[in-house]
């Protein structure tokens, strides 16, 4: 975990005292809405289809928890129960009053939580790995280098204002569990042949209406250097980027237009200018930021402990979420967990405040007080010895949170569509509802193995529908909920974006749609190893349009 110093909570005190008197003004008519809605923006609230939301920031997916449980008060005191983690490892509350957010604010600000740039045209919420600090292949943990870069933008003078929103993420390690291709920015930590480490510098990815992998521009990028390279791109997008079309508007657009080495070098030119300044990074201040980061004072364990194998082998339900949801950890004897929050006929990244003050219990007393939240929508206990598995998955099953589902046609990622977005076009959350009913059968999924499912209600793609194995866009067709359906997608090191199938299909047709191509997958595959998404690559879409088109 990250301590905040007096700085950061000043800054997030006087921010709630500043926006307490942007709402009164709001609700005292002397602001209009169009007058107010740069300044919630700012601050994390949106105007949705029936009331306000409230977007809060969790800094690279890492929550004390201390902050789950003021998170459970949240939703308790001031929405209706819940809260909707989001794929840029956030928080949201859709249900708050206007009036109320300020107070909703000020209690956040007292665990040091805030919604400052989770919207506008600024650097929103920086992301990394959910297992970041404690997976066996990553060099390094990115939250260090997440949290330099926080500092630098947060409320940066020149980058509040940009020509349109900016994603940037952090990844260290072999396996990309954070989607770096679908980011503005995005730094990969790796080696060079001389065994030192340096970031790939990525640029230009994003979705929605025009999607774009990013593209890299700097193969290998010395640690040092980072900040002052960060500067030197959103400068650069600073100066050329569109801001007379918001469609045209994203870095990505810039990348494309110019060809991603004429904006590499532009970059460079922009980046000689300053590397050799300030913003070089020397060794005193990386360590300083990383001795505020509180790392658990480990037993010393084996691997494997004789009562974690009886449990297994005395319960198959208990030795299929193992298989599942537990991933091995850096630290021998420990192990990373992962809770489902894609239950059969739930929303998924939905948490209740009674889930989350249990949540937050269970991480006190097994994960030395530490969640993450993952860009899936999952949530993640990230310290827990091995010997305390069978009691942390009692308690889970018991909150409805241990469902053997991470990574399986169930686990869908959605955005909350037209049930409360302004800007979607179709629902989202009732297709997700139905196709995991479809398919309620564990074995069957077990079965079907690693599939993704992304849902988007529209060309926006919070759902990152581009980047699903099977991707399901919602399309408005004279007043009709249409679904656009690709296959292919895949947001991992080897990141691709899918193929459109055809046609669109309506509404109640999406999850038969859905149980069509599993089947000609299971059909098709060469055995019960071979991975849809490989099946896929080898035949490509061809079978599947024709079985999906075949009675249509």
């Amino acid at each position: 975990m990250y301590i905040y110093d007096s700085i950061d909570r000043t800054l997030v005190a006087e921010r709630v005292a500043e926006f307490r008197d942007q709402v009164a003004r709001r609700l005292s008519g002397e602001l209009t809405e169009d007058e107010f809605k740069p300044l919630r923006l700012m601050n994390g609230v949106y105007l949705q289809l029936h009331a306000y939301m409230l977007r809060i920031a969790n800094p690279y997916g890492t929550l004390s928890s201390e902050q789950l449980r003021r998170l459970a008060h949240v939703a308790r005191r001031y929405d209706r129960g819940y809260g909707h983690f989001t794929t840029r490892q956030n928080i949201q509350f859709h249900w708050i009053k206007l009036e109320q957010l300020p107070d909703a604010m000020a209690d956040l600000a007292d665990v040091g939580m805030h919604g400052m740039q989770t919207s506008g045209n600024n650097v929103r919420n920086i992301t990394t790995d959910q297992w970041a600090g404690v997976a066996p292949d990553e060099i390094e943990d990115p939250r260090i280098w997440a949290e330099i870069i926080r500092q630098h933008v947060t409320l940066h003078p020149e980058f509040s204002f940009m020509p349109r929103k900016f994603k940037i993420c952090v990844g260290t390690a072999s396996h990309d569990r954070a989607a770096l291709r679908i980011h503005d920015l995005a730094f990969r930590l790796h080696r060079n042949a001389a065994g030192e480490a340096g970031f790939e510098v990525m640029v230009g990815g994003g979705l929605g209406r025009t999607p774009y992998l990013a593209q890299t521009i700097r193969p290998f990028l010395k640690k040092p250097d980072l900040l002052s390279y960060v500067e030197a791109v959103l400068r650069t997008y600073n100066q050329f980027g569109r801001r007379d079309n918001i469609w045209k508007a994203r870095i990505k657009i810039l990348v494309h237009d110019l060809g991603a080495a004429a904006f590499a070098k532009e970059v460079e030119a922009e980046w000689q200018s300053i590397k050799d300044g300030p913003l070089a990074l020397d060794a005193a201040t990386v360590a300083e930021i990383a001795s505020r980061f509180v790392y658990p004072d480990y037993e010393a364990l084996e691997d494997g402990p004789p009562e974690l194998a009886a449990a297994r082998r005395a319960d198959s339900r208990f030795d299929r979420w193992v298989n599942n949801a537990v991933a091995n950890h850096k630290k021998p004897g420990y192990a990373i967990v992962t809770l489902s929050l894609k239950p059969e006929g739930g929303t998924p990244g939905d948490c209740t405040a009674v889930q989350m003050d249990a949540i937050a219990d269970l991480a006190d007393r097994y994960s030395f007080g530490e969640i993450r939240i993952g860009h899936e929508q999952n949530l993640a206990l990230p310290h827990v010895a091995q010997r305390d598995l069978p009691a942390v998955w009692r308690a889970l099953d018991a909150l409805g949170l241990a469902t053997p589902n991470i990574g399986l046609v169930s686990d869908i990622i959605s955005c909350p569509g037209l049930d409360y977005c302004s800007l979607a076009n179709t629902r989202s959350i009732p297709i997700a509802q139905e196709i995991t009913r479809r398919f309620h059968d564990l074995d069957r999924q077990r079965d079907l193995g690693r599939l993704h499912i992304n849902i988007s209600g529209c060309i926006n793609a919070c759902g990152h529908h581009h980047v699903g194995h099977i991707g399901i866009l919602g399309v408005e067709k004279n007043g009709e909920e249409f679904y656009q359906i690709t296959l292919g997608g895949k947001a991992d090191d080897n990141a691709e974006l899918g193929t459109l199938i055809g046609p669109a299909v309506p509404y109640a047709k999406v999850a038969d749609v859905v149980e069509d191509i599993a089947d000609t997958y299971v059909a098709l595959r060469t055995g019960p190893d071979e991975l849809f998404i490989d099946t896929l690559a080898r035949t490509g879409i061809e079978p599947f349009r024709e079985r999906v088109y075949a009675a249509r």
